[in-house]
């Protein structure tokens, strides 16, 4: 099992990376992606993937921290991905649920920012992560503009019109810890329209767990969670999910 969104690289697990990797393995969980959210954590994530096969980085800046970018990030990117070749790049995209980050100016510059990562992206031929809240019509028109590699839409909790676009546009579908949530029952009607072969697994950990370790640090041992609510939400083996997933998330992310 592939987790394609993890930020391994983040402090939460500073005090046990090694012990999570070690179950990772036992659980059958093959490869980890770890996307970058800043300038200043792209250094940390390319060394905390140096020394081993099973991680994988991507390099981007991240909606979020919007405020703290500056245009001499968007260079750095550029000489990096020529440089360090990210898996993709990313997390990048636009945060439009925060109230601070709607206000016009920095609805501008998330716009702006995200416009140039994916001229950057399509420039080095790589795919790209991305991140969207409540600004699905915005990002996709983006993309029509830009024609990336693809990628991945993480945490996707579009309508299943927003679904069907993305994945005209070559984008693949990513489905986390919510989906093992019955309350979730609006994510998980949509996870079982969407064909298997447009989604991919993910964790956002140390974010958005599963009910099993809900109020607890999520880790990237609980892909099997995953795997297992949406192998019931779809009605086929525990693992179909495992490998469909797996092979959807190699060829969109070439490696």
């Amino acid at each position: 099992m592939i987790d394609t969104h993890c930020h391994l690289d983040f402090k939460d697990f500073d005090h046990d990376r090694q012990k999570v990797l070690a179950s990772c393995r036992e659980k059958g969980v093959s490869t980890i992606i770890i996307p970058a959210v800043s300038a200043a954590t792209f250094d940390k994530t390319i060394q905390s993937c140096a020394h081993d096969n099973s991680l994988k980085f991507a390099l981007g800046l991240h909606p979020f921290f919007i405020e703290e970018h500056q245009p001499q990030d968007l260079l750095t990117l550029d000489q990096l991905a020529k440089k360090k070749r990210p898996i993709a790049i990313g997390e990048i995209g636009l945060d439009f649920f925060e109230k601070k980050l709607i206000e016009p100016s920095l609805k501008e510059k998330q716009i702006a920012f995200f416009s140039k990562q994916l001229i950057i992206a399509k420039h080095h031929d790589l795919p790209v992560i991305i991140h969207n809240r409540k600004a699905h019509d915005e990002c996709i028109q983006l993309l029509k503009e830009a024609q990336p590699k693809g990628g991945i839409i993480h945490a996707f909790n579009g309508s299943i019109q927003h679904a069907e676009k993305y994945i005209e546009l070559g984008f693949l579908l990513g489905f986390g810890g919510m989906i093992t949530f019955e309350r979730s029952t609006k994510l998980r009607a949509l996870a079982e329209k969407i064909p298997l072969n447009a989604m991919v697994l993910e964790t956002d950990a140390p974010d958005m767990t599963v009910v099993q370790h809900k109020g607890e640090r999520n880790s990237p041992e609980y892909i099997p969670y995953i795997r297992d609510a949406l192998a019931e939400i779809k009605r086929v083996p525990a693992k179909t999910v495992a490998q469909v997933t797996s092979e959807n998330a190699r060829r969109v992310l070439t490696f």
